[in-house]
């Protein structure tokens, strides 16, 4: 294999992964995942994941700011910060690539019924905050365990048919701090060498360009259709995870 190839495969991975990102709020290292991990070691990808994630994160956090729903999402926020050091430390003690794949059915299914039969399920609207915490906690464990902390809130939003601006408004917050504190456990372990930092840069403007266009679509959707985009994105992730 060339030295070219990878690199291709580098800047194909960002743009898309942040593409998705930017018109769906989250799945970004679902979809640059499934190529990245073709040409890296997990021990490399992963954490040039979680960093390209991250800036995602924060290029859609500064261009949606003023959609952001802070006094919604803290609870979120909250639970999650609570249930993200649990996850890590249950992740020393269990198989988490069991855990893993089951999480990964868990969202293949739940996206692709509700793709399918899109009226049949949903939950009353609760404005408690201790069950958006809990939401926020079971989000924050399984982000320790699986690096996909927005899947369950992103769920919870969808299941009381909030509007899109609602729905990226506080899952967004949460997601971002959730990698934030991710990636801050990665630089503390001291893994990240001059290649991560070298790869980094050479994806970090396609993934601010897919972010780009991302936003761009966004901004053109409307709710049904964001609904759509986000069960498909949860639906690729669930899959990406078997």
């Amino acid at each position: 294999m060339s030295g070219i190839e990878p690199l291709v495969a580098l800047v194909l991975a960002m743009f898309l992964g942040g593409f998705v990102s930017g018109i769906s709020g989250f799945a970004f290292s679902a979809i640059a995942g499934a190529i990245l991990l073709q040409f890296y070691v997990p021990t490399f990808a992963v954490p040039l994941m979680a960093a390209s994630a991250l800036v995602a994160q924060l290029y859609g956090l500064f261009n949606l700011r003023a959609s952001m729903e802070w006094r919604k999402g803290l609870p979120l926020i909250i639970g999650g910060v609570l249930g993200i050091p649990l996850g890590i430390f249950v992740l020393r003690s269990v198989d988490a690539h069991v855990f893993r794949i089951g999480f990964g059915i868990f969202l293949t299914v739940y996206a692709a019924y509700m793709l399918f039969w899109p009226e049949r399920f949903s939950v009353q609207r609760s404005e408690q905050n201790a069950v958006t915490a809990a939401v926020g906690f079971a989000g924050g464990f399984v982000g320790g365990l699986t690096a996909f902390p927005g899947a369950l809130p992103t769920i919870w939003c969808d299941l009381q048919h909030l509007p899109k601006d609602v729905k990226r408004g506080m899952t967004q917050p949460f997601i971002a701090l959730m990698q934030f504190m991710g990636f801050f456990l990665v630089l503390l372990h001291g893994d990240l060498t001059m290649d991560f930092a070298w790869k980094f840069l050479w994806g970090l403007p396609a993934v601010v360009a897919g972010c780009i266009l991302g936003l761009a679509l966004f901004g053109k959707v409307n709710d049904l259709m964001f609904r759509r985009v986000v069960l498909s994105a949860l639906l690729v992730s669930g899959v990406a995870m078997l």
